[in-house]
C-alpha cells in the first residue's frame, strides 16, 4: 500500500497532487532546485530535499539525483506531474527497477505513445481515423518534398517527440519545406535531443479536442468526456473548457469510444488523454496521446466531480477503478484560463520578477490552482506560468460572466501577467458565442491587441486615488497658510499634469 509519495515536479503541480496526498493520509516528499528554496510546494511537503542547481538538467530532470532523494526519504512511490520526466520512459523503467511505484503508464506505452509516429501506426492498426501522413520519419529536405507532394498542401511538419508547439511548421508550397524541415528537425533536437521529424496533413481550422481516460490494471478504461482546446497561440493553448461547445450528444459518444478504444489499443494504465483534431464538417481524427496528467485537468474534475490524482494513485496502488462508463456524467460547465508571467504586447516573451501585490480572486465556483504569494519571485528558469484560474457554473453564459469577475478581481503587480489580455480574449464574440477554432487568435489579433496609450486598470486607479487625495489635503490647506499666504499650486499643477500625461484625466 501506497504510504509515502515523492513528486518529482516544482509549482502548482507539485501542490496539487500533495493537496490529494495529504486528503488520502499520504505523506509527501517534495524536491527542489536551488533557485525554489522559497517555492510553496517546499513547504507544503512533509519532507524535502534540495536536488541541484536551478538549470533543469541538473536538477528536475536529472534522473540518478531523484532516485537518490527516493531511496533517502524511503518512499513507497513518485509522481512526476506534468512537464519534466512525465512522459520519460527511461524515468518510468528506472523507477521499477529501483523498486518504486511509478504513478503512470507502463514504460513500453509511454515509449509508444511519446513516439507520435509510433502512437499513429498503433492506432491506425486498431482500425481507428488518423490524419494522413507519413508513416516514418523523414530523412533529408529532399524526401520531405517528395512527401509533402504527395500528402497535398498544407502540410506540417512535426517533432515525433514531444510537444507544446516545438518542432512544428506549416508548409504551404514546396519553397516552403526545405526550410521548414530543417528549422523543425533542429528544434526538435534542441528540445527533445531527437531530431525526428514527419510530415502530416494539416486540417485547415481545425477543433482540438481532447479526452480524458483514465485505465487499470484489471483491463477496465473509461473516459471522462472531452475538453476544447482551441484556444491557442503557436500550438500552445491558452484558454481550455469543458464541454466543448462545439459537439454534439452523437459526436461526443463517438469520440468518446474512439478514445476508449485507443486506450485500450495500447494497453494503458493511469491517467492520459487522447488528443483528436476535429474539422468543420465533423469529421474527427486521432492526433496523438498525452501519458500523464494534463495542465487543463482541472475543468474535467469540476465537471465530472471527480478527483483525477487521487484516481492516479490508487490505480498505481493496484485498484479498480471504482466507476463504470455508465456513472460518468458532465454537470455544468468549466473554464480554465492559463495565467502566465509574460507580457502579451511583446510576443508574449517570458516577463519574471517579484510578485509585489497579490490580490487572488475568490466566491463561489472559483478555483485556482497556483503556487506563489505575494514577495515570492518567479523564477527565469522555468516555464512562467504562474497558475491556473478555474471556474464553474451550471451553464456556459454563466461560467463566462464568472470568468470576466474572477479575471477582474485577479490583481498581480511587480511584473507583466496576461491577465488583462485573458479579459479581452473572453469577450470577444466569437468565444462568448462558442464559434472559434484553432484560428482564433490569429483572427482576433486586433481585438486581442490593447489601445494604444492604453493602462492595466490597477496603475490607473493608483493614479486616480493619488490625485483624489492630493485634491482633498489641497483643500483642506488653501484656506491660509500660518504666514497668511496662501499655497503654491506647483505640485497640483504637476498631478493634473501627470494625469494627463497617463491619459487617466481629461481636460
Amino acid at each position: 500500500m501506497i504510504k509515502k509519495i515523492l513528486v518529482a515536479n516544482r509549482g502548482e503541480i507539485a501542490v496539487r497532487v500533495m493537496r490529494s496526498c495529504y486528503e488520502m493520509g499520504i505523506r509527501t516528499v517534495a524536491v527542489y532546485s536551488e533557485a525554489d528554496r522559497t517555492s510553496p510546494h517546499v513547504s507544503y511537503a512533509d519532507e524535502a530535499e534540495c536536488i541541484g542547481p536551478a538549470p533543469s538538467m541538473e536538477s528536475y530532470l536529472n534522473i540518478d539525483k531523484i532516485i537518490n532523494a527516493a531511496h533517502k526519504h524511503k518512499v513507497d512511490a513518485i509522481h512526476p506531474g506534468y512537464g519534466f520526466l512525465s512522459e520519460n520512459a527511461d524515468f518510468a523503467e528506472r523507477c521499477e527497477k529501483e523498486g518504486f511505484i511509478f504513478i503512470g503508464p507502463k514504460p513500453g506505452t509511454m515509449r509508444q505513445m511519446g513516439d507520435k509516429i509510433q502512437a499513429r501506426a498503433h492506432i491506425a492498426a486498431a482500425g481507428l481515423p488518423v490524419v494522413p501522413g507519413t508513416p516514418n520519419g523523414l530523412r533529408s529536405a529532399e524526401e520531405a518534398l517528395s512527401a509533402c507532394r504527395k500528402i497535398g498542401y498544407p502540410v506540417i511538419l512535426k517533432a515525433s517527440m514531444g510537444g507544446g508547439g516545438k518542432g512544428m511548421r506549416v508548409a504551404r508550397n514546396d519553397e516552403e519545406v526545405g526550410t521548414f524541415y530543417e528549422a523543425a528537425k533542429s528544434e526538435a533536437l534542441s528540445a527533445f535531443g531527437d531530431g525526428t521529424v514527419y510530415a502530416e496533413k494539416y486540417v485547415e481550422a481545425p477543433h482540438h479536442i481532447e479526452f480524458q481516460i483514465l485505465g487499470d490494471k484489471h483491463g477496465n478504461v473509461i473516459h471522462l468526456f472531452d475538453r476544447e482546446c482551441s484556444v491557442q497561440r503557436r500550438h500552445q493553448k491558452i484558454v481550455e473548457e469543458s464541454p466543448s461547445p462545439f459537439l454534439d450528444d452523437q459526436l461526443r459518444q463517438e469520440m468518446g469510444a474512439t478514445a476508449v478504444a485507443a486506450a485500450k489499443a495500447v494497453g494503458y494504465i493511469g491517467a492520459g488523454t487522447v488528443e483528436f483534431l476535429v474539422d468543420n464538417q465533423k469529421h474527427f481524427y486521432f492526433l496523438e496521446m498525452n501519458t500523464r496528467l494534463q495542465v487543463e485537468h482541472p475543468i474535467t474534475e469540476e465537471v465530472c466531480g471527480i478527483d483525477l490524482v487521487k484516481l492516479q494513485i490508487s490505480i498505481a496502488d493496484g485498484q479498480k477503478i471504482p466507476y463504470r462508463q455508465t456513472d460518468i456524467h458532465q454537470r455544468g460547465h468549466a473554464i480554465e484560463c492559463r495565467i502566465c508571467a509574460e507580457d502579451t504586447d511583446n510576443d508574449f516573451r517570458p516577463s519574471p520578477g517579484l510578485i509585489r501585490q497579490l490580490i487572488e480572486p475568490q466566491g463561489m465556483g472559483i478555483r485556482l490552482d497556483a503556487a506563489v504569494y505575494q514577495g515570492y519571485e518567479i523564477p527565469v528558469h522555468y516555464d512562467p506560468m504562474i497558475g491556473k484560474l478555474i471556474v464553474w457554473a451550471v451553464e456556459r453564459r454563466y461560467a463566462i460572466e464568472r470568468m470576466r469577475r474572477a479575471l477582474y478581481e485577479y490583481k498581480i503587480t511587480g511584473l507583466t501577467t496576461n491577465i488583462h489580455y485573458l479579459r479581452r480574449l473572453i469577450d470577444v464574440p466569437q468565444f462568448k458565442q462558442g464559434r472559434y477554432d484553432t484560428t482564433f487568435i490569429e483572427a482576433n489579433r486586433s481585438r486581442l491587441t490593447p489601445r494604444k496609450g492604453y493602462r492595466n486598470d490597477a496603475e490607473n486607479m493608483a493614479i486616480i486615488a493619488a490625485y483624489i487625495d492630493y485634491l482633498m489635503r489641497f483643500e483642506e490647506n488653501n484656506a491660509e497658510t500660518p504666514t497668511g499666504t496662501k499655497q503654491d499650486d506647483t505640485a497640483l499643477s504637476r498631478w493634473r499634469a501627470f494625469g494627463l500625461q497617463k491619459g487617466v484625466l481629461r481636460v
